[in-house]
């Protein structure tokens, strides 16, 4: 039997029109919220397939045509077409994508910065890691899933960033508390490329960024003083000239940040070294800091400079003001200049006759009401909706705190009502009626070393920590 016309055409289609219309075809189901139907595409040839051809279109969604002449349907923002593909990005990108391979100089430089030799390498739970928000219209639809150690301290302080931009820099959205609560999938990614860049543009000290990513070649073989890790010798490494444009890189490759597997915490401590520059971080640090993270039952935890350099953008290993004398009349390097995302600090072991631990007013008083607080070696953040808190006196009277600390207990911010002049008499009756056998909880303390005779009310909800 002779096959029919219409089965001679179908066969007679090449690869590259049949993923053109499996790609019109998921654009479609996309924008109709049935993305869930296709089930992942293992095949598009390295000859026709669109995540390749298509990486650098950054048309919106309203303004892309299907190939057919036909413009697609607005309503999508300034989504970039390459989005609404369902097939996400894999974390590892082509060696051809146009940045410059890390070279054997290079990766034993970091690993030096990093570690202070050139032979350990990253435990499981950093490679592991990577950046990833709770359920899109949730109550903590704002909030990343934090893990443990090192790379908790890193997820917390962009978290602050994150809750930075959307209550105080994104423009066209309502920025309040239910905001944060409303974010989509898309907002997610949004906000997660916008922290970082601004993050890693400030580490440029507003010149450029650096981004480095893995890519499928291999430009670094191990040596004899060096040891390899899989992946540290795949790096190629990208620089951006302008904030925009480093944003709109890293929302193009996010899944390079967020996937599982992608090692994308990794990927943004490097880019911050990168984007500081190793010449920058050598004069920064001091002689209490030479590396930047210190091992820690079988991982890593980050010294302060790395936590003070996503903060300020400079990698100062205190969190005193200015300069000081150590006991050994050494220099030591704390906080120059006030950041827009601030920073708490509370042990219970902690002695406040110890000056050189006591957080100076550059950190404890930012520009916007954002802490990323340290409660006994814990990390977590503490913010407020009013721009005005920090900047008006008669507002830091009485206010409302939110809390994220992070733990998989808690499913939603705790709310906390903050009360700087509350008489004596009643301070005492509330420490006695939420703290039974102490004073105070570990959280309350925190919020005391900026708002010393503070009260604070959990309004429902039990003490943390």
């Amino acid at each position: 039997m002779e096959p029919s016309d219409e089965a001679q055409n179908s066969q007679g289609l090449d690869l590259e029109e049949i993923t053109r219309r499996i790609l019109f075809l998921d654009k479609w189901r996309e924008i109709f919220s049935y993305h869930r139907i296709l089930a992942s595409r293992n095949s598009e040839n390295k000859e026709g397939s669109f995540l390749h051809n298509h990486e650098g279109d950054h048309t919106s969604a309203g303004e892309t045509e299907d190939g057919t002449g036909r413009p697609q349907p607005k309503g999508q923002g300034h989504l970039p077409s390459s989005s609404l593909c369902s097939v996400p990005k894999p974390s590892i990108i082509s060696s051809k994508s146009g940045g410059f391979p890390v070279s054997l100089a290079m990766a034993t430089k970091l690993r030096q910065t990093l570690f202070g030799n050139t032979t350990q390498v990253f435990s499981s739970d950093w490679t592991k890691a990577c950046f990833q928000f709770h359920e899109p219209f949730s109550d903590l639809a704002f909030a990343l899933q934090v893990g443990k150690g090192g790379v908790r301290s890193i997820q917390m302080a962009v978290q602050g960033y994150i809750i930075k931009y959307l209550l105080f820099t994104r423009k066209g959205k309502d920025c309040n508390f239910l905001s944060l609560c409303r974010m989509s999938k898309h907002d997610q990614d949004r906000t997660l490329a916008a922290a970082l860049a601004g993050i890693l543009w400030a580490a440029g000290a507003a010149q450029k960024a650096t981004l480095c990513l893995i890519t499928e070649d291999t430009y670094v073989a191990p040596t004899p003083g060096y040891s390899g890790d899989g992946f540290s010798e795949r790096l190629q490494l990208f620089e951006l000239s302008d904030k925009e444009a480093t944003e709109k890189f890293i929302y193009d490759h996010l899944q390079c940040f967020k996937g599982e597997g992608s090692r994308g915490i990794i990927l943004f401590l490097y880019s911050l070294i990168f984007s500081r520059t190793f010449e920058r971080l050598q004069k920064e640090l001091d002689v209490s800091t030479t590396h930047l993270l210190q091992p820690n039952a079988g991982g890593f935890l980050c010294r302060q400079a790395v936590l003070n350099l996503i903060l300020t953008g400079r990698a100062s290993p205190h969190v005193f003001n200015g300069c000081q004398k150590g006991k050994s009349q050494e220099i030591l390097h704390g906080v120059l200049t006030r950041s827009d995302v601030g920073y708490l600090q509370w042990g219970k072991d902690t002695s406040e006759g110890d000056r050189l631990s006591q957080v100076g007013s550059m950190l404890k008083t930012p520009k916007l009401p954002v802490w990323l607080c340290n409660i006994n070696g814990n990390y977590s953040v503490l913010f407020s909706t009013n721009r005005q808190l920090l900047s008006d006196w008669r507002v830091e009277r009485l206010f409302d705190l939110y809390f994220y600390s992070g733990w998989p207990a808690q499913s939603k911010p705790a709310h906390l009502t903050v009360d700087t002049h509350s008489h004596h008499w009643e301070r005492v009756q509330h420490e006695d009626e939420h703290s039974p056998g102490r004073r105070f909880s570990p959280l309350e303390m925190v919020i005391r070393t900026k708002w010393r005779d503070a009260t604070i009310n959990w309004n429902g909800s039990g003490p943390f920590f």
